[in-house]
């Protein structure tokens, strides 16, 4: 099975249908992860810039900033876990198809997690600044 073939096809079989999906779902996920990089760049640049005086606890800037770590290395691993899926190809056995499925899991389970608590962390800035500007209308 190619990786970069992500086609299902009535002859493939569940392991190949399974990887292609999770193919799918992998690049579904670091394309989310590069628009939380966009998204968290420009959440900092709103609170440096136009809510420096206003947010009362500073401490959410020290979280967007570590969540941006977060996201990068998240987003480095990712990368990394597609270029060596190249070798699912190579399977010629169960287990070495299981390998693959498992550390995907384990990767389902790590961007889950990211981004629950990146909405969370979004939430509680959104809490903080409710109210201290408004938006103008554009007409």
């Amino acid at each position: 099975m190619k990786t970069l073939n992500t086609d299902i096809f009535d002859h493939d079989t569940n392991i190949d249908v399974t990887h292609k999906i999770n193919t799918m779902e992998l690049d579904n996920w670091i394309n989310h992860l590069k628009y939380i990089k966009k998204e968290l760049k420009n959440l900092l640049s709103i609170c440096n810039k136009d809510l420096k005086n206003n947010l009362e606890a500073h401490d959410i800037v020290e979280r967007f900033e570590k969540k941006q770590i977060e996201n990068e290395t998240l987003l480095s691993a990712l990368l990394t876990y597609l270029n060596s899926r190249t070798d699912i190809a190579e399977c010629e056995d169960t287990q070495c198809d299981m390998v693959y499925i498992t550390e995907h899991e384990s990767y389902r389970r790590s961007y889950l997690y990211h981004l629950d608590k990146y909405r969370r962390l979004k939430d509680a800035f959104f809490d903080k600044v409710h109210g201290k500007f408004s938006l103008s209308k554009i007409d």
